[in-house]
């Protein structure tokens, strides 16, 4: 089983890389409200093979939509499944070289994930994204970035800052709230033969 999660669109990949797979997920993702609230921005798409991508609905319950806290078991227990599966959230998995450099954190994913998910607690129970900006939890203030650093592939796609907040178009407040459940999968990963792969 593999897992290649990659914050750029998968057009963007070379026609072998694709060919290794059987199965692709796509996930709208919304860092909006609370880890347990049923979220309309956030969806779940896939694809087998050429087949046009039909969109999942989440476990039966009297919500609507998808949470966040719902969607990490589902890629969990279906990337368990004997398939070659692509995944493309469309939120950063890391930060910019500046935000390292600046914050003493090592050059290595597994030291970044749990620095941040100790700051930016943002998969806790009842936890807004903008409650850690503002203090209210967490310690989001000893490791804020700054809206003009970029990331390679955002530099290259023209794209905004994962710290640029409040603007339409933005993925800061998507990336705030994911990368803690990145690291609940990173953790499954490491027993379960799943791969990741990120975009500079």
């Amino acid at each position: 089983m593999r897992l290649l999660c990659v914050h750029d669109s998968p057009q963007k990949f070379q026609r072998e890389e694709m060919s290794a797979f059987s199965r692709y997920i796509g996930i709208d993702y919304s860092g909006a409200q609370t880890p347990d609230q049923s979220l309309k921005g956030l969806r779940v798409y896939i694809a087998r093979g050429d087949e046009t991508p039909r969109e999942i609905s989440p476990p039966p319950s009297p919500r609507w939509y998808w949470t966040r806290r719902e969607v990490a078991p589902f890629l969990t227990a279906t990337l368990r499944e004997p398939k070659p599966t692509l995944v493309g959230i469309d939120h950063g998995f890391s930060f910019p070289r500046k935000y390292f450099d600046k914050h003493g954190i090592p050059d290595n994913w597994d030291a970044f994930l749990e620095d941040f998910c100790a700051h930016w607690p943002t998969d806790d129970n009842h936890i807004y994204v903008d409650f850690v900006r503002e203090g209210e939890h967490g310690n989001g203030a000893a490791r804020m970035g700054n809206s003009r650093w970029r990331r390679i592939t955002e530099e290259r796609a023209r794209a905004k800052s994962v710290f640029q907040f409040d603007v339409q178009g933005s993925v800061a407040k998507s990336t705030h709230a994911g990368i803690p459940w990145l690291r609940r999968l990173y953790r499954v990963s490491l027993a379960s033969g799943i791969r990741f792969k990120r975009r500079a």
